[in-house]
């Protein structure tokens, strides 16, 4: 994110960020207390952002530091303030804290992506909830019908376990597909992990990883726009290749793919009712929607999210 003022939904509400001299990013609710004005109108000045209509300055913190017209030596009283947001920028990517202001700010990395590798980003929107966006890359069995011509090309529609584990806010799922010759299905405690063709990794509240190898992953992040509209950054991560140039094409190429992979998906998940997923979904799940029964019932237990 460069020096200047950007403006995001999330969550249904306006959030302006910028960063500050020293590169830290800020990030703010996008209403001026004084007359509702828009603040991502607004402009930068020494670190603060100015209101776009009468000139008021909001530090970082939100907390007004200048009313032009009581004059610079005025004292101003604390409720001309604006809702202010905890973030912290990591591995290139700018996580905000919607809830409690006093959560930790300790971020849950993904498993095995460091700084070794090379990536590069795209960017879809879908017009359904994230939750729906989520459940579609937990899910395990639509493989050979959505994705038939690309990563589902095999017809593995035998459905073994899946093998779910959730340690605290981590969601692992291995996988063990397999082409239907008439064998029974294997239930999760009739398989072994050494077993799985892969593995894939949520981790709460949104973002995930396809572990294809040591050294190529799939990543995405699914941000919530509003209750109907989800931002999924999509994220190749590979090491295979380290030569700068020959990477960064490397890395195209493979995030065109993914682009096609998700549209396939897209064209689906975005025709499910109702858009949220939850709990009480009337839907008559089966043993391989393991990874999905639990992400609700996590989610059930735990979402408190202020749609105010």
């Amino acid at each position: 994110m460069s020096k200047k003022l950007v403006k995001e939904l999330r969550f249904s509400k306006d959030i302006i960020f910028w960063r500050d001299n020293k590169n830290k990013v800020h990030a703010l609710e996008a209403i001026c207390p004084h007359r509702r004005a828009d603040l991502g109108l607004g402009k930068i000045i020494n670190d603060c952002i100015q209101c776009p209509y009468h000139g008021f300055l909001f530090n970082g913190d939100g907390d007004a530091v200048l009313i032009p017209s009581f004059g610079k030596s005025a004292t101003i009283n604390p409720n001309y303030k604006v809702k202010s947001y905890k973030v912290k920028e990591y591995k290139n990517f700018i996580f905000l804290w919607y809830g409690d202001d006093n959560a930790t700010d300790e971020i849950s990395w993904l498993e095995g992506i460091d700084d070794l590798f090379s990536f590069s980003t795209m960017k879809a929107v879908w017009n359904v909830n994230y939750t729906r966006a989520i459940e579609n890359q937990l899910d395990v069995s639509h493989l050979p019908f959505v994705h038939r011509t690309t990563i589902g090309r095999g017809k593995k529609t035998i459905v073994n376990g899946p093998i779910v584990e959730l340690n605290g806010n981590i969601l692992n799922v291995w996988v063990c597909n397999e082409i239907d010759k008439g064998q029974k299905t294997k239930k999760s405690n009739e398989i072994k992990k050494e077993e799985c063709t892969g593995r894939l990794q949520f981790i709460f509240p949104n973002y995930w990883q396809n572990i294809i190898s040591n050294k190529l992953r799939v990543m995405a992040a699914f941000v919530p726009e509003n209750d109907e509209t989800t931002i999924i950054y999509i994220r190749v991560y590979q090491k295979f290749v380290r030569f700068p140039i020959i990477s960064t094409l490397i890395n195209s190429i493979i995030m065109r793919f993914n682009k096609f992979v998700l549209n396939q998906d897209k064209n689906v998940v975005t025709s499910q009712i109702p858009k949220v997923s939850d709990i009480y979904n009337r839907e008559l799940l089966v043993q391989s929607d393991a990874p999905i029964i639990l992400f609700r019932k996590y989610l059930h237990e735990n979402a408190k999210i202020d749609k105010n």
